[in-house]
Formats: structure tokens, sequence, C-alpha cells
């Protein structure tokens, strides 16, 4: 994580979490994007997620990135707390049947006024590109 304030937030479910999300995490690193990494799990404790989604315009975040696996809940409950862009990352998962349908089918069917961005399963990467487009920072290669 950098010293700067960050600009994007990578909320996760769970701890097992953070090695599928860890190509946002370089990816971020490679465009010198500010970032900030929290573990909040939308089933286990939703008031904490919503005080996270609420709060992240005041820290200065810009766009968040939420990674879930399974019902993965996460990125439509940040999206129902706050007008920032959400990025969805369906996550896979040993305990899924369905190789991580089950989590994107969750995530890109939300009601309508409450948009989350989807990227592809254990689309880590794409979710930070996605997120460095709508900072409107340059990801060619540098």
């Amino acid at each position: 994580m950098s010293s700067e304030a960050p600009l994007v937030g990578i909320l996760i479910g769970s701890a097992s979490d953070r090695e599928r999300m860890a190509d946002a995490v370089a990816e971020l690193e490679r465009l010198a994007i500010p970032y900030e990494l929290e573990v909040r799990s939308a089933h286990r404790d939703p008031d904490a997620v919503a005080e996270y989604a609420r709060g992240a315009r005041g820290r200065g975040l810009r766009v968040v990135i939420a990674g879930a696996g399974l019902a993965a809940a996460l990125p439509g409950v940040v999206a129902a707390h706050t007008d920032l862009p959400v990025i969805g990352v369906p996550l896979r998962s040993s305990k899924s049947l369905l190789d991580g349908l089950d989590a994107l089918l969750s995530i890109v069917q939300m009601p309508p006024g409450v948009p989350v961005a989807c990227v592809g399963v254990d689309g880590a990467r794409n979710a930070a590109a996605l997120a460095a487009r709508i900072l409107n920072v340059s990801t060619a290669s540098q």
C-alpha cells in the first residue's frame, strides 16, 4: 500500500480471498494508484460493510473493488451504501460446485438503482484496470 491517501478500496469478504485478489493489488501498484485493502463480510458483519461503504467517499476513495465468492453479496451491499462506482469480482471457491458461476450470477443480477460493474470470474486484474480507467489513469505499459 502507498503512503498516499487511497483512491481505490479493495474489499474482500474473507482473509482467504486475499490470494485471489493479489492481481488487483499488483496492477494498482504497477500503475502507482494508492489503495487500501480491507476484509469485511457481508454475511457475518453486514453493519461493518455498510459503515465502510458509507465512509468511502469521505476517506477519499473514488472506486471500490469488491471480491466475493459463493453467494457474493459483498459488491451489492457496498453499492447499496455508496454512490461511488463499485466493481464486483466473482471469485472461485472450493466450496462451490459451480466454479465461480454462482458468484458471477449473484454480482451481475442487481436490482435497478444499485449498479455494480462486474468482471469475469477471478478477474481481479481486470477490476484494477477498470478502476484505473474510471480514475482516468492510463493502463498502457509503462
